[in-house]
């Protein structure tokens, strides 16, 4: 699809897409085309309840009503690509944060972090964070990449919960970037 991404370079090193990104477009029932002249500040960072395959899946899925723009395997960091960065993609749960945030799903459960939140996983996360964030200009923080349970009411979820290393991944993002 060609309004997936390409990579991207700036030649200044640092902020390169991994290698290797799969694209799978989610159901075009479950985002909005375009960001509606909203600039891109602030990534979402979920995850799964659920498996990889099982998330790739429910986006492809028109009933869903709900897509990433990112999934990541917990095994190896695999990473595929569901939504077009230039479009809505339907995961922050408050519309606004849609329209500026790309999201970015990891597969897991927040109850067992241990088992699934693996340095792969993370340092291929903060590899894409980090292009993210230097393609769009916002800083490496707390206030730019953000878990989903940070999105203001009415989200109500918890993700990526207490066992997501914080410091560890924006340590990796700084370190990629």
């Amino acid at each position: 699809h060609s309004n997936f991404l390409r990579e991207y370079t700036t030649g200044t090193g640092g902020g390169v897409y991994p290698s290797n990104i799969h694209q799978e477009p989610a159901s075009s029932s479950n985002y909005n085309t375009g960001r509606g002249g909203v600039a891109i500040s602030t990534i979402v960072i979920h995850d799964m309840e659920g498996s990889y395959g099982s998330a790739i899946s429910w986006f492809k899925n028109p009933a869903s009503q709900v897509s990433a723009h990112y999934c990541i395997r917990s095994s190896d960091g695999d990473i595929t690509q569901m939504v077009s960065e230039g479009n809505t993609a339907w995961h922050a749960g408050v519309y606004s944060y849609n329209q500026k945030a790309i999201g970015i799903e990891h597969e897991g459960f927040a109850s067992d972090p241990g088992r699934w939140y693996t340095d792969v996983m993370y340092r291929r996360s903060a590899q894409l964070s980090a292009a993210i964030s230097k393609r769009y200009g916002f800083a490496v923080d707390r206030s730019h990449i953000i878990g989903h349970s940070e999105v203001p009411p009415p989200n109500t979820h918890t993700d990526p919960g207490p066992g997501w290393d914080w410091n560890k991944y924006i340590g990796y993002v700084k370190s990629y970037r």
